[in-house]
């Protein structure tokens, strides 16, 4: 079985505190955060909290991207370029994103290589089909914006 990360060890306050200082410091200075901890009696090298860092960073910047969907989904406007359907396929592709990356981060026993492959097989075949809906949301876009510029050429041709 694979071995633990050594900040998956520590205590669930003193993670959240380097969670708070890995994002209030915008992701960087490793040494003076191992530096920190070294203080507090863990020894954690500066690796693993790049590495652990790294990891919040993508989970957060999943968060943003779903939140901006979310944004997307609830605006009042008129949905006549399916802005809405967008925000949903967006909403998706990040979830299947994150989803793929703790997959490759999941360490080695952590998942049997039959079901890593079953569920690699799952994703594929959905990314496929996510793939044809943003291809065929693309083109309605482009027939609304082509339709919306035909009706106002001819409304400026009719126009004295």
């Amino acid at each position: 079985m694979a071995r633990r990360s050594t900040i998956e060890k520590l205590p669930e306050d003193v993670r959240r505190w380097l969670e708070r200082a890995l994002t209030e410091s915008g992701f960087s200075g490793y040494n003076e955060l191992e530096s920190l901890l070294r203080e507090q009696g863990y020894v954690i090298s500066k690796s693993a909290i790049h590495r652990y860092g790294q990891k919040i960073e993508r989970r957060y910047g999943a968060i943003r991207a779903a939140t901006e969907a979310a944004r997307m989904l609830t605006e009042g406007a008129a949905d006549d370029q399916d802005a809405r359907s967008e925000a949903v396929i967006a909403l998706i592709q990040t979830e299947l994103f994150e989803s793929i990356v703790q997959l490759q981060e999941a360490e080695e026993g952590e998942v049997d290589p039959k079901e890593r492959v079953a569920l690699l097989s799952k994703v594929a075949k959905n990314v496929a089909t996510l793939s044809r809906a943003s291809v065929n949301l693309k083109k309605f876009q482009s027939e609304v914006r082509a339709r919306a510029q035909q009706a106002a050429s001819n409304a400026g041709e009719n126009c004295p």
